[in-house]
């Protein structure tokens, strides 16, 4: 059994410790935190703690917490022989240079709250600095997925910026044609199967080849059309800037 201290209350902290606890082979020995009653949220039947001198010992310590609070809770287990890991994808795994068993423990996907995630198709993009520790990572992230890989931090780093704007910057896409629908009486369900067909389609062909719409046909007259139904400047400015960009891959011009 891998006996594990979480560190951190926030999404994936919370994420993390739903699917720990349904496998028996992970046990969570302790939540660490800063604030008290979100640590009573997660569990009131599992040793908590705000302070870092009550810590347990445990094989793995997963920082959980934001990427500028990482540098400060590691400095605070540098007495632990357990592998430290960290769970961001955009920080190198030389935040963690203070220990001498270290490694980065990255789930790639979106956590939001009140939403349960399916962690058997959650990819874990794993590093650590030495080959005994990403065997223990691999064991970890196995238990409770069936998509785990070796990543360096240097390859994370770009892998962070890729889902950026798939994901972040896609959803809040999503959120203008929300804004759109709503102005004008109109249920945003309608546009669902559009987009699960658009996610569903680039897992058979590539988005380079999945492309459609008026930037890709060069078609000029609907692209003017809705720019002059834009009447929020910032809508306007990004509609523009992703029909440039997409006229610039294909080799078009507006």
């Amino acid at each position: 059994m891998i006996k594990v201290v979480l560190i951190g209350c926030g999404n994936v902290a919370k994420h993390l410790f739903g699917v720990f606890w349904e496998h028996k082979a992970i046990e969570i020995i302790q939540i660490v935190g800063r604030n008290e009653k979100a640590l009573k949220n997660l569990d009131t039947t599992i040793s908590s703690t705000t302070d870092f001198s009550d810590l347990k010992e445990a094989d793995i310590y997963i920082i959980a917490v934001s990427d500028d609070a990482i540098a400060s809770v590691s400095k605070q287990l540098t007495t632990k022989k357990g592998l430290i890991v960290h769970t961001s994808g955009s920080i190198s795994i030389s935040a963690l240079s203070d220990h001498r068993r270290s490694g980065v423990f990255y789930p790639l996907q979106t956590f939001s709250e009140g939403h349960k995630v399916d962690f058997e198709n959650v990819p874990f993009c794993l590093e650590a600095t030495n080959e005994t520790d990403l065997g223990v990572l691999k064991k970890l992230a196995g238990h409770i997925s069936e998509k785990v890989f070796e990543v360096s931090s240097e390859q994370r780093k770009n892998l962070h910026l890729a889902a950026v704007f798939v994901n972040n910057f896609t959803n809040h896409l999503y959120q203008i044609g929300n804004t759109i629908c709503k102005a004008n009486n109109l249920s945003f369900d309608i546009l669902n199967p559009l987009i699960k067909e658009t996610v569903n389609k680039i897992e058979k062909i590539s988005p380079f080849d999945a492309q459609t719409g008026p930037a890709r046909r060069n078609d000029i007259q609907t692209i003017n059309s809705h720019l002059e139904q834009l009447k929020d400047s910032n809508e306007k400015e990004i509609y523009s800037i992703l029909s440039r960009s997409i006229q610039k891959t294909y080799g078009k011009k507006l």
